[in-house]
């Protein structure tokens, strides 16, 4: 099994955010996490990535355990995040964040070696930025970026270690509808090149990439299935659109 979650419990207090969640995703799969707000997507998320520890249940990635293991354990064995808020230095060039990040998960005391020492990171940089289509702006600095851009750059960052697996937390937030669009695009060139768990509102973006969908109310699993299954389940359709559609 690529990846698998049995039975997760985390509750804050008198809340359970996550209560019994057991979730499959095959190697090469997209599988998308919705629900409405409170629904304990992110924190789901937190517990898959280490944020925080679960009081019950078991995490496995490549057929190892790594419930509780700490961030960067998990990036070393290929399982990196993106988040809800942009996390990029903003004084960099975007070539120049990109390869920090290849240089930093490849090991090695860069800042003691010569400029040659930086083809193999500069090499990377340059994969991801054709990848994501960002290679005209690769020598702007990020802070100026639009938050679009910012958000696709912080995606080449979570890329530059060649992650096996990618958690993406909801990478349209904030965007326009001209960058959601070219969102949906960028992940569709992402799809097949790497397996992904992602939680979104765009309910479009949902429905037009995702393998399997998986639908959170109150902590727990109300639905999954192929997007077909989940349109057509009425328990979903309430807790997540309020109404049938």
């Amino acid at each position: 099994m690529f990846f698998e979650i049995k039975h997760l419990e985390k509750a804050f207090g008198a809340l359970m955010a996550v209560r019994g969640v057991s979730l499959v995703v095959e190697e090469g799969q997209l599988v998308s996490v919705i629900g409405p707000n409170g629904a304990g997507k992110t924190t789901l998320f937190n517990l898959i990535t280490g944020v925080i520890s679960p009081d019950r249940g078991d995490i496995f990635f490549k057929e190892r355990e790594i419930t509780g293991m700490p961030p960067h354990k998990l990036c070393r064995l290929g399982l990196t995040r993106s988040f809800q808020i942009t996390n990029i230095f903003q004084g960099l060039t975007v070539l120049e964040n990109i390869r920090l990040a290849s240089q930093g998960r490849s090991g090695g005391f860069y800042f003691l070696s010569s400029i040659s020492r930086l083809v193999r990171p500069t090499e990377e940089a340059e994969r991801i930025l054709n990848l994501l289509g960002l290679w005209d702006i690769r020598d702007e600095i990020a802070g100026n970026l639009s938050h679009g851009d910012q958000r696709y750059l912080e995606m080449g960052i979570a890329l530059a270690g060649r992650p096996k697996m990618l958690l993406l937390d909801e990478p349209t937030a904030g965007m326009t509808p001209m960058e959601t669009r070219a969102t949906i695009e960028m992940v569709k060139r992402l799809k097949g090149e790497i397996t992904i768990l992602l939680i979104e509102h765009d309910i479009d973006l949902v429905f037009a990439l995702s393998d399997r969908i998986v639908v959170m109310n109150y902590g727990s699993v109300l639905a999954e299935g192929l997007p077909d299954e989940v349109k057509a389940n009425q328990e979903a359709q309430k807790a997540y659109f309020g109404e049938e559609v």
